[in-house]
Protein backbone atom coordinates (compact mmCIF):
# COMPACT_ATOMS: atom_id res chain seq x y z
CA UNK A 1 0.00 0.00 0.00
CA UNK A 2 3.16 2.70 -0.30
CA UNK A 3 2.01 3.42 -4.36
CA UNK A 4 -1.67 4.28 -2.25
CA UNK A 5 0.13 6.34 0.57
CA UNK A 6 2.67 7.93 -1.77
CA UNK A 7 -0.40 9.52 -4.04
CA UNK A 8 -1.94 10.49 -0.86
CA UNK A 9 0.64 12.64 0.40
CA UNK A 10 1.51 13.72 -2.97
CA UNK A 11 -1.26 15.69 -3.30
CA UNK A 12 -3.51 15.90 0.20
CA UNK A 13 -1.01 13.95 3.14
CA UNK A 14 1.83 16.60 2.68
CA UNK A 15 -0.31 19.63 2.75
CA UNK A 16 -2.56 18.30 5.61
CA UNK A 17 0.14 17.57 7.82
CA UNK A 18 2.27 20.71 6.71
CA UNK A 19 -0.56 22.95 7.90
CA UNK A 20 -1.70 21.16 11.15
CA UNK A 21 2.01 20.03 12.82
CA UNK A 22 4.21 22.04 10.84
CA UNK A 23 8.39 22.56 11.74
CA UNK A 24 7.75 25.58 13.30
CA UNK A 25 5.67 24.03 15.78
CA UNK A 26 8.41 21.28 16.85
CA UNK A 27 9.76 22.94 19.72
CA UNK A 28 7.09 24.86 21.16
CA UNK A 29 5.60 24.22 24.11
CA UNK A 30 1.77 24.53 22.68
CA UNK A 31 2.75 21.75 20.58
CA UNK A 32 -0.25 19.02 21.76
CA UNK A 33 1.85 15.72 24.24
CA UNK A 34 1.00 12.89 21.77
CA UNK A 35 2.81 15.20 18.99
CA UNK A 36 5.87 15.72 21.08
CA UNK A 37 6.03 12.11 22.06
CA UNK A 38 5.52 11.44 18.83
CA UNK A 39 8.65 12.81 17.39
CA UNK A 40 10.84 11.71 20.77
CA UNK A 41 10.04 8.23 20.18
CA UNK A 42 10.93 7.56 16.03
CA UNK A 43 13.64 6.03 16.52
CA UNK A 44 12.20 3.24 18.00
CA UNK A 45 9.90 3.21 14.73
CA UNK A 46 12.92 3.52 12.46
CA UNK A 47 12.11 6.87 11.44
CA UNK A 48 15.18 8.80 13.16
CA UNK A 49 16.38 9.99 10.42
CA UNK A 50 15.18 12.75 7.82
CA UNK A 51 12.44 12.30 4.99
CA UNK A 52 14.15 11.94 1.97
CA UNK A 53 12.25 10.95 -0.87
CA UNK A 54 12.15 7.26 -2.22
CA UNK A 55 9.36 6.31 -5.25
CA UNK A 56 7.20 3.76 -3.65
CA UNK A 57 7.68 1.89 -7.31
CA UNK A 58 9.37 2.36 -10.66
CA UNK A 59 6.35 2.63 -12.55
CA UNK A 60 5.37 5.87 -10.39
CA UNK A 61 7.32 9.21 -9.74
CA UNK A 62 5.93 11.73 -7.84
CA UNK A 63 8.57 14.41 -6.76
CA UNK A 64 7.12 16.15 -3.48
CA UNK A 65 6.56 19.45 -3.54
CA UNK A 66 7.65 21.91 -0.21
CA UNK A 67 5.56 20.81 2.04
CA UNK A 68 6.34 17.30 1.92
CA UNK A 69 9.79 18.86 4.36
CA UNK A 70 7.38 21.00 6.01
CA UNK A 71 5.87 19.25 8.99
CA UNK A 72 6.84 17.73 12.08
CA UNK A 73 5.18 14.54 11.15
CA UNK A 74 7.26 13.82 7.82
CA UNK A 75 6.23 10.98 5.86
CA UNK A 76 8.26 8.13 7.68
CA UNK A 77 6.74 9.58 10.99
CA UNK A 78 5.04 5.52 12.37
CA UNK A 79 1.95 8.00 13.82
CA UNK A 80 1.48 10.26 10.03
CA UNK A 81 1.29 6.69 8.45
CA UNK A 82 -0.92 5.28 10.68
CA UNK A 83 -3.33 8.33 10.59
CA UNK A 84 -3.17 8.39 6.55
CA UNK A 85 -3.92 4.76 6.13
CA UNK A 86 -6.99 5.40 8.82
CA UNK A 87 -8.29 8.14 6.83
CA UNK A 88 -7.48 6.45 3.16
CA UNK A 89 -9.16 3.33 4.25
CA UNK A 90 -12.33 4.91 5.53
CA UNK A 91 -12.76 7.86 2.77
CA UNK A 92 -11.77 5.94 0.13
CA UNK A 93 -13.79 2.71 1.21
CA UNK A 94 -16.76 4.79 1.35
CA UNK A 95 -16.68 6.44 -1.62
CA UNK A 96 -15.71 2.81 -3.43
CA UNK A 97 -19.03 1.77 -1.70
CA UNK A 98 -21.25 4.35 -2.44
CA UNK A 99 -19.95 4.81 -6.27
CA UNK A 100 -20.03 0.97 -7.02
CA UNK A 101 -23.05 -0.28 -4.86
CA UNK A 102 -25.10 2.79 -6.18
CA UNK A 103 -23.93 2.50 -9.41
CA UNK A 104 -25.19 -1.25 -9.37
CA UNK A 105 -28.28 -0.49 -7.80
CA UNK A 106 -29.30 2.11 -10.56
CA UNK A 107 -28.13 -0.21 -13.56
CA UNK A 108 -28.29 -3.92 -12.33
CA UNK A 109 -29.97 -4.55 -9.36
CA UNK A 110 -33.74 -5.43 -10.04
CA UNK A 111 -36.50 -2.75 -8.35
CA UNK A 112 -39.13 -5.66 -7.81
CA UNK A 113 -36.82 -6.55 -4.96
CA UNK A 114 -38.89 -3.87 -3.37
CA UNK A 115 -42.28 -6.26 -3.49
CA UNK A 116 -39.95 -9.27 -1.80
CA UNK A 117 -41.87 -10.30 1.07
CA UNK A 118 -38.67 -11.03 2.69
CA UNK A 119 -37.28 -7.03 2.19
CA UNK A 120 -37.56 -4.70 5.21
CA UNK A 121 -39.10 -1.51 5.12
CA UNK A 122 -36.69 1.09 4.56
CA UNK A 123 -33.83 -1.58 4.39
CA UNK A 124 -31.53 0.77 2.30
CA UNK A 125 -31.30 2.86 4.07
CA UNK A 126 -30.79 1.02 7.27
CA UNK A 127 -27.88 -0.79 4.69
CA UNK A 128 -26.33 2.42 4.44
CA UNK A 129 -27.01 3.63 8.03
CA UNK A 130 -24.93 0.44 9.34
CA UNK A 131 -22.05 0.65 6.20
CA UNK A 132 -21.29 4.02 7.34
CA UNK A 133 -20.93 2.98 10.88
CA UNK A 134 -19.01 -0.22 10.64
CA UNK A 135 -16.66 1.58 7.99
CA UNK A 136 -14.53 3.92 10.78
CA UNK A 137 -13.95 0.90 13.62
CA UNK A 138 -12.73 -1.30 10.12
CA UNK A 139 -10.52 0.69 8.78
CA UNK A 140 -8.75 1.40 12.45
CA UNK A 141 -8.75 -2.05 12.53
CA UNK A 142 -7.28 -2.60 8.76
CA UNK A 143 -4.63 0.56 9.24
CA UNK A 144 -2.12 -1.39 11.58
CA UNK A 145 -1.73 -4.12 8.45
CA UNK A 146 -0.48 -1.17 6.07
CA UNK A 147 1.49 0.32 8.26
CA UNK A 148 3.57 -2.55 8.54
CA UNK A 149 3.47 -3.12 5.22
CA UNK A 150 4.97 0.40 4.40
CA UNK A 151 7.57 -0.17 7.19
CA UNK A 152 9.01 -2.76 5.52
CA UNK A 153 7.48 -6.12 7.35
CA UNK A 154 5.69 -7.81 4.32
CA UNK A 155 7.09 -9.86 1.39
CA UNK A 156 6.04 -6.93 -1.24
CA UNK A 157 8.11 -6.57 -4.59
CA UNK A 158 8.28 -4.14 -7.14
CA UNK A 159 9.83 -5.05 -10.51
CA UNK A 160 9.29 -9.15 -12.29
CA UNK A 161 12.69 -8.81 -11.94
CA UNK A 162 12.09 -9.34 -8.20
CA UNK A 163 9.69 -12.09 -8.12
CA UNK A 164 10.77 -15.42 -6.44
CA UNK A 165 10.65 -17.74 -9.49
CA UNK A 166 9.73 -17.44 -13.10
CA UNK A 167 5.68 -16.55 -13.91
CA UNK A 168 5.11 -16.21 -10.04
CA UNK A 169 3.92 -12.51 -10.94
CA UNK A 170 0.69 -14.37 -12.84
CA UNK A 171 0.65 -16.91 -10.47
CA UNK A 172 0.04 -15.12 -7.24
CA UNK A 173 -3.83 -14.17 -8.72
CA UNK A 174 -4.59 -17.57 -8.29
CA UNK A 175 -2.95 -18.19 -5.89
CA UNK A 176 -4.14 -15.39 -3.89
CA UNK A 177 -7.74 -16.28 -4.72
CA UNK A 178 -7.07 -19.67 -3.58
CA UNK A 179 -5.52 -18.96 0.19
CA UNK A 180 -8.01 -15.97 0.92
CA UNK A 181 -10.83 -18.37 -0.49
CA UNK A 182 -10.20 -21.14 2.25
CA UNK A 183 -9.42 -19.22 5.19
CA UNK A 184 -12.50 -16.65 4.60
CA UNK A 185 -14.47 -20.01 4.02
CA UNK A 186 -13.93 -21.11 7.72
CA UNK A 187 -13.78 -17.64 9.03
CA UNK A 188 -17.21 -16.78 7.72
CA UNK A 189 -18.43 -20.67 8.92
CA UNK A 190 -16.86 -19.74 12.27
CA UNK A 191 -19.18 -16.65 12.37
CA UNK A 192 -21.76 -18.75 12.18
CA UNK A 193 -21.64 -20.63 15.32
CA UNK A 194 -23.95 -19.96 17.71
CA UNK A 195 -21.67 -18.63 20.61
CA UNK A 196 -20.87 -15.24 18.16
CA UNK A 197 -23.55 -15.37 15.31
CA UNK A 198 -26.31 -13.45 17.29
CA UNK A 199 -23.44 -10.60 18.39
CA UNK A 200 -21.12 -10.46 15.43
CA UNK A 201 -22.85 -12.34 11.88
CA UNK A 202 -26.35 -11.13 12.76
CA UNK A 203 -26.38 -7.65 11.90
CA UNK A 204 -25.07 -8.84 8.16
CA UNK A 205 -28.04 -11.19 7.93
CA UNK A 206 -30.87 -8.74 8.85
CA UNK A 207 -30.65 -8.46 4.97
CA UNK A 208 -32.59 -11.67 4.07
CA UNK A 209 -32.89 -9.82 0.42
CA UNK A 210 -30.17 -7.92 0.35
CA UNK A 211 -29.36 -4.38 -2.08
CA UNK A 212 -26.33 -3.96 -3.42
CA UNK A 213 -25.98 -1.13 -0.23
CA UNK A 214 -26.14 -4.39 1.96
CA UNK A 215 -22.39 -5.45 0.68
CA UNK A 216 -20.50 -3.56 3.69
CA UNK A 217 -23.40 -3.90 5.64
CA UNK A 218 -21.79 -5.14 8.69
CA UNK A 219 -20.98 -5.70 12.28
CA UNK A 220 -17.10 -4.16 12.39
CA UNK A 221 -15.75 -7.04 13.61
CA UNK A 222 -17.46 -8.98 11.24
CA UNK A 223 -16.10 -7.55 8.61
CA UNK A 224 -12.78 -7.03 9.32
CA UNK A 225 -12.36 -10.42 10.41
CA UNK A 226 -13.71 -11.37 6.44
CA UNK A 227 -10.58 -9.23 5.50
CA UNK A 228 -7.91 -10.17 7.74
CA UNK A 229 -6.84 -12.61 4.98
CA UNK A 230 -6.16 -10.35 2.34
CA UNK A 231 -4.03 -8.57 4.95
CA UNK A 232 -1.91 -11.46 6.02
CA UNK A 233 -0.96 -12.88 2.57
CA UNK A 234 1.66 -10.22 1.66
CA UNK A 235 2.88 -10.89 5.23
CA UNK A 236 3.73 -14.94 4.08
CA UNK A 237 4.25 -14.98 0.44
CA UNK A 238 5.25 -12.72 -2.31
CA UNK A 239 2.92 -10.41 -3.87
CA UNK A 240 3.91 -7.87 -6.34
CA UNK A 241 2.79 -4.46 -5.66
CA UNK A 242 0.23 -2.84 -8.02
CA UNK A 243 -1.52 -6.47 -7.91
CA UNK A 244 -1.74 -5.74 -4.66
CA UNK A 245 -3.18 -2.92 -5.16
CA UNK A 246 -5.52 -4.40 -7.82
CA UNK A 247 -6.74 -7.21 -5.84
CA UNK A 248 -7.88 -4.68 -3.19
CA UNK A 249 -9.78 -2.80 -5.24
CA UNK A 250 -11.25 -6.17 -7.08
CA UNK A 251 -12.10 -7.68 -3.37
CA UNK A 252 -14.78 -4.25 -2.92
CA UNK A 253 -15.89 -4.94 -6.46
CA UNK A 254 -16.85 -8.33 -5.52
CA UNK A 255 -18.26 -7.61 -2.25
CA UNK A 256 -21.00 -5.76 -4.04
CA UNK A 257 -21.31 -8.29 -7.64
CA UNK A 258 -22.31 -10.98 -4.59
CA UNK A 259 -25.09 -8.67 -3.11
CA UNK A 260 -26.58 -7.21 -6.56
CA UNK A 261 -29.00 -9.79 -7.01
CA UNK A 262 -28.22 -10.26 -10.95
CA UNK A 263 -27.43 -13.97 -11.44
CA UNK A 264 -25.32 -14.22 -14.53
CA UNK A 265 -24.44 -18.00 -14.53
CA UNK A 266 -25.97 -21.22 -12.32
CA UNK A 267 -21.51 -21.57 -12.15
CA UNK A 268 -20.83 -25.09 -10.13
CA UNK A 269 -17.61 -22.96 -9.46
CA UNK A 270 -18.23 -19.55 -8.80
CA UNK A 271 -19.75 -17.97 -5.39
CA UNK A 272 -21.36 -15.55 -7.44
CA UNK A 273 -24.83 -13.55 -6.55
CA UNK A 274 -26.83 -16.73 -6.78
CA UNK A 275 -24.80 -18.68 -4.24
CA UNK A 276 -24.79 -15.86 -2.25
CA UNK A 277 -28.34 -15.47 -2.11
CA UNK A 278 -28.80 -19.16 -0.75
CA UNK A 279 -26.59 -17.96 1.77
CA UNK A 280 -28.78 -14.72 2.70
CA UNK A 281 -32.08 -16.98 2.86
CA UNK A 282 -30.68 -20.00 3.94
CA UNK A 283 -27.86 -19.17 6.45
CA UNK A 284 -26.14 -22.43 6.30
CA UNK A 285 -25.05 -22.54 2.85
CA UNK A 286 -22.18 -21.16 0.38
CA UNK A 287 -20.30 -19.47 3.15
CA UNK A 288 -17.09 -19.11 0.40
CA UNK A 289 -16.40 -15.83 -0.98
CA UNK A 290 -14.97 -16.47 -4.53
CA UNK A 291 -15.59 -20.50 -5.54
CA UNK A 292 -17.60 -23.30 -3.85
CA UNK A 293 -15.21 -25.83 -3.46
CA UNK A 294 -14.69 -25.27 -0.07
CA UNK A 295 -18.46 -25.67 0.51
CA UNK A 296 -18.31 -28.74 -1.53
CA UNK A 297 -16.11 -29.99 0.89
CA UNK A 298 -17.56 -28.56 3.39
CA UNK A 299 -20.39 -29.91 2.82
CA UNK A 300 -22.39 -26.77 3.21
CA UNK A 301 -22.69 -26.30 -0.36
CA UNK A 302 -26.06 -25.21 -1.77
CA UNK A 303 -26.70 -25.38 -5.44
CA UNK A 304 -29.17 -22.19 -6.24
CA UNK A 305 -32.63 -22.56 -7.33
CA UNK A 306 -33.21 -23.34 -10.69
CA UNK A 307 -35.69 -20.53 -10.51
CA UNK A 308 -33.69 -17.76 -10.13
CA UNK A 309 -32.47 -17.89 -13.30
CA UNK A 310 -35.64 -17.56 -15.11
CA UNK A 311 -37.12 -13.44 -15.29
CA UNK A 312 -40.51 -14.97 -15.01
CA UNK A 313 -39.97 -16.99 -11.91
CA UNK A 314 -37.11 -14.97 -10.12
CA UNK A 315 -39.81 -12.12 -8.86
CA UNK A 316 -42.88 -14.60 -8.96
CA UNK A 317 -45.07 -14.61 -6.00
CA UNK A 318 -45.32 -18.35 -5.66
CA UNK A 319 -41.25 -18.43 -5.62
CA UNK A 320 -40.79 -15.62 -2.81
CA UNK A 321 -43.58 -17.65 -0.72
CA UNK A 322 -42.03 -20.88 -0.97
CA UNK A 323 -38.17 -18.86 -0.40
CA UNK A 324 -40.00 -17.44 2.76
CA UNK A 325 -41.66 -20.84 4.05
CA UNK A 326 -37.99 -22.56 3.76
CA UNK A 327 -36.41 -19.83 5.56
CA UNK A 328 -38.85 -19.60 8.29
CA UNK A 329 -38.08 -22.89 8.98
CA UNK A 330 -34.31 -22.75 8.80
CA UNK A 331 -34.88 -19.11 11.02
CA UNK A 332 -36.19 -21.27 13.90
CA UNK A 333 -33.26 -23.11 13.99
CA UNK A 334 -30.84 -20.82 13.50
CA UNK A 335 -31.88 -17.63 15.26
CA UNK A 336 -34.89 -19.16 17.31
CA UNK A 337 -36.84 -15.91 16.54
CA UNK A 338 -37.52 -13.01 13.97
CA UNK A 339 -37.00 -9.55 15.33
CA UNK A 340 -37.07 -8.06 11.87
CA UNK A 341 -39.86 -5.33 11.34
CA UNK A 342 -42.11 -6.05 8.24
CA UNK A 343 -44.97 -3.47 6.88
CA UNK A 344 -48.35 -4.61 7.09
CA UNK A 345 -48.03 -5.70 3.15
CA UNK A 346 -45.26 -7.81 3.98
CA UNK A 347 -47.04 -9.53 7.04
CA UNK A 348 -50.09 -10.33 5.20
CA UNK A 349 -47.71 -12.00 2.63
CA UNK A 350 -45.76 -14.54 5.11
Amino acid sequence: MDIILEIWDTFIGDRLYSSLLPTSLKSSVSLPAFANAANSSLALFGASEPFIYEPATHFLHLEPSKYAYLSAWPRNNVYRQFTSFFLITWIFGLLVYFTVASLSYIFIWDKTTYKHPKFLKNQISMEIKQAMSAMPPMALLTAPFFVLEVRGYAKLYDSVAEEPFPYYSILQFPFFICFTDFFIYWIHRGLHHPRVYRTLHKPHHKWIMPSPYASHAFHPLDGWSQSVPYHVFPFIFPLQKLAYVFLFGFINLWTVFIHDGEYVANSPVVNGAACHTMHHLYFNYNYGQFTTLWDRMGGSYRKPNEELFRRETKMGDQEWKRQAKEMESILKTVEGDDDRSYSAEQKKDL
